[in-house]
């Protein structure tokens, strides 16, 4: 008995050199992928969910390789969202912002409102507002401190300000509560396609990239498969994580090679 139980503790702290380890988390994300739904979150320790999280960033760099190679052999577009930052910003501020700041917007507007609260949809639409603003409004930059930015960050507090106590009230907190719960499947879909597929802006807009525009966006997507289970099941502060934490490795590995990389 005494042996058993010392091989199951070996398991659980050394759980990123097995194998099994790893198919059994591919199952468990396979698993809510093809039928994603709103449940309880997982009981596992603060120190297993940081192992899931290295298992899954692993598993997202193995799924990745044929895309990988396809940019690498076949078609390398010119990424012109990272050349005009790297050209506007210094390395530590470009760091900051594509590190840290970009990751906890996009976190906030894509996976904070996966689960459904008043104050989580507030915060979604606020940010949300500041894209809209700032692409379709002003077509500028996001990063960009200009003459309209106050404006579009004011109306992005705004829209947080009036639509909390709207979202509050009882009977609409009750049918968007509902609404969540019956078409999680739906939301959580289109918020994955939505997210990769805005980040076709990173490269110039022509024929060629449009066509592939599935291959090009398909590490955004896969990372909004994993964030958003990673959301549902551990909580918003887990994906904001595995997030910056993927950013500012890819950041940091295009700084030392001094080439392009996709941030994702």
């Amino acid at each position: 008995m005494l042996r058993l139980i010392e091989t199951s503790n070996t398991n659980m702290k050394y759980p990123l050199i097995k194998p099994k380890y790893y198919i059994s988390l591919f199952k468990e994300i396979a698993s809510f992928i093809i039928k994603p739904a709103i449940g309880e979150k997982s009981e596992k320790s603060i120190k297993l969910k940081i192992y899931d999280i290295i298992g899954l960033f692993v598993l997202k760099f193995i799924c990745l390789i044929p895309v990988i190679l396809f940019f690498a052999l076949v078609y390398d577009p010119e990424n012109i969202q990272g050349v005009s930052m790297a050209k506007r910003f210094s390395p530590l501020v470009l760091l900051l912002i594509v590190g840290f700041i970009l990751p906890f917007l996009e976190e906030v507007a894509f996976r904070l409102s996966l689960v459904f609260k008043p104050v989580y949809l507030a915060a979604t639409l606020g940010v949300l507002t500041y894209y809209i603003m700032t692409k379709l409004v002003f077509h500028t930059k996001m990063s960009a401190i200009d003459d309209s930015f106050y404006l579009r960050l004011g109306v992005s507090i705004l829209t947080m300000i009036v639509t909390y106590p709207i979202v509050s009230i009882s009977a609409v907190k009750s049918r968007l509560a509902e609404f969540w719960s019956n078409n999680f499947r739906y939301i959580y879909y289109i918020i994955c396609v939505v997210f990769a597929w805005l980040h076709i802006s990173k490269y110039e807009l022509n024929m060629t990239n449009i066509l592939l525009l599935p291959i090009l966006t398909m590490p955004q997507l896969m990372s909004a498969l994993i964030y958003g289970y990673v959301r549902v099941k551990f909580g918003f502060q887990y994906p904001l994580l595995f997030h910056i934490s993927n950013n500012v490795i890819a950041f940091s590995i295009s700084t030392l090679i001094a080439t392009d990389m996709i941030y994702y």
